[in-house]
């Protein structure tokens, strides 16, 4: 008979001094340096089996001494910590206007990182991109290659494991060609995971940002598109295909644009500055800073822009009921001038009424977001690999 794989698997000397590893070193990760003692009895192991286990870990190159503790009584410890060098991750966002790149070791310390304006006229010219930047940082850096782990790649749109494809990226024509995700992996030579780029931004704005004390918060990335991340619990919350938090399909009420995106967007907010009377080329930072100039039509354009958005967020609360609402992307950055209609109008629009706050990463937070999931990952395959 073939065996169950779900089975229990059976218990053996070699799969207990592994758990008893894993068990010291995530203690050392999440509460810091510590003696032998001190790791005893917190894990409730003997000493000796701490001291076999320290000692496997040390020769592995994931743990080292960091110091010793002195008490008032008694002979001085060695304390140890996890080596953030044993293993690196990289992070990856790709942006319409740029590539961002981090390399980080294990303790999440950026080690190097880039920005490479994205002039990529084809999908297959961006991927080759990608790949380049990454591998001359990860040269820049000194870093063995060796020691690199785990690569996360953020990327507007859903990414479809089963066709290994990127759906719904309107903002980057062609990128939802088959092969190139695959073509990036091989180009770093690392496993190589794809996520929505919104879904990371909110990872990183929890992990390092904005949302760190929230139960369930929602991270509303405004720029060229329109997406949005919902965290509950620490945890990504993605929906049955990946979709969840795509706002910018919402279909929006007495308009005969399409959906959310057109409007709230940095191209909705151009098209309402022109409505009002603006004229000339025009981004959407023109407006912002027209705006800050107290120039009429730029002020009703970032008033209907608030006002768009807190009905975004409306939709949201009534869905999911979120604690905090984290304002970020391009358009986001401008929240000093946005946060103020947005909040006095989401008082008008029913009793869920969240908090709405600005994003603590700026242009930042998907790179973070892809650093943290890459580290997950990472540090995994840095143990596995002992």
């Amino acid at each position: 008979m073939g065996s169950d794989g779900g089975a229990e698997q059976p218990w053996n000397p070699q799969r207990q001094r592994s758990a008893n590893e894993r068990l010291l070193l995530d203690r050392l990760r999440a509460a810091g340096p510590a003696s032998r003692a001190q790791l005893a009895r917190d894990s409730g192991l003997s000493k000796p089996t701490v001291s076999s286990a320290l000692a496997a870990l040390e020769q592995a190159g994931l743990v080292r001494e960091a110091g010793t503790h002195s008490p008032e009584r008694g002979r001085s410890a060695v304390l140890y910590s996890p080596d953030p060098t044993a293993g690196y991750a990289l992070g990856i966002d790709i942006g319409r206007g740029w590539v961002r790149v981090a390399l980080a070791d294990l303790d999440a310390t950026l080690v190097a990182r880039s920005a490479v304006r994205n002039d990529a006229r084809t999908s297959g010219v961006l991927a080759d991109l990608v790949v380049g930047a990454a591998r001359a940082l990860v040269e820049r850096s000194g870093i063995d290659p060796g020691r690199l782990t785990h690569a996360v790649v953020g990327t507007p749109g859903i990414f479809d494991e089963e066709s290994r494809r990127v759906r719904h990226a309107r903002n980057l024509p062609g990128w939802g060609r088959p092969g190139l995700a695959d073509r990036i992996g091989a180009g770093l030579g690392l496993p190589t995971a794809f996520h929505n780029d919104a879904n990371l931004a909110a990872l990183g704005e929890y992990t390092f940002g904005a949302g760190a004390s929230s139960r369930l918060f929602l991270y509303l990335m405004v720029g060229t598109g329109l997406g949005m991340g919902v965290v509950s619990e620490g945890r990504l919350f993605t929906g049955a295909r990946g979709g969840a938090g795509e706002i910018g399909f919402l279909p929006w009420p007495g308009r005969t644009r399409p959906d959310a995106e057109a409007v709230v967007s940095a191209e909705g907010v151009v098209a309402a500055a022109r409505e009002y009377g603006m004229t000339g080329p025009l981004s959407a930072s023109d407006v912002f800073d027209a705006a800050r100039a107290r120039v009429p039509a730029a002020l009703k354009a970032v008033e209907a822009e608030g006002e768009n958005l807190a009905l975004i967020v409306a939709s949201a609360a009534a869905v999911l009921d979120p604690d905090l609402v984290v304002l970020g992307g391009g358009v986001g950055k401008s929240a000093d001038l946005l946060l103020p209609v947005l909040r006095r109008t989401l008082r008008t629009l029913g009793p869920l009424r969240p908090k709405v706050v600005a994003g603590a990463l700026a242009e930042d937070a998907v790179l973070m977001g892809a650093v943290a999931t890459a580290l997950d990952a990472a540090r995994d395959m840095a143990f596995q690999r002992r």
